[in-house]
């Protein structure tokens, strides 16, 4: 992925995630994992969540996904059967911006994450300080 991607998808997650608090990682096709409780190295985590929530199993919860249309960003989130695991999808990238379109394409999104497993971005909340 292109530097600049990844910037772009920073940048759109960290205004999605504004919590100061909220630790997250990104991989590269723009699957995030919000992680509540991190615990150790947080790309390993958020890694094996993905790796066991990220790729789409049809007939199963992992094909299922719900699709958030954005206010604070261009695009959408679509949600799958974990609800830390998120993924961006680009209004550049939607060719049919109808809802079942944006959602198919997020959860193919997902399962390129969630068997590639490449980390792009570790956002570590841990001990930050509060906003004054």
């Amino acid at each position: 992925m292109s530097a600049v991607k990844t910037e772009m998808l920073t940048d759109v997650w960290r205004r999605l995630l504004a919590d100061p608090h909220k630790s997250w990682v990104l991989f590269e096709h723009g699957t995030c994992v919000v992680l509540m409780a991190p615990d150790g190295e947080p790309a390993e985590q958020a890694t094996e969540i993905l790796r066991e929530f990220g790729p789409v199993h049809a007939g199963s919860p992992a094909g299922d996904f719900g699709v958030i249309d954005l206010e604070d960003a261009e695009g959408w989130v679509v949600t799958g059967h974990h609800h830390d695991v998120l993924t961006y999808v680009g209004p550049d990238e939607a060719v049919d911006p109808s809802e079942i379109a944006v959602g198919l394409f997020g959860r193919s999104k997902r399962h390129w994450d969630g068997t590639e497993l490449q980390v792009v971005h570790v956002e570590d909340k841990r001990g930050a300080p509060d906003p004054a």
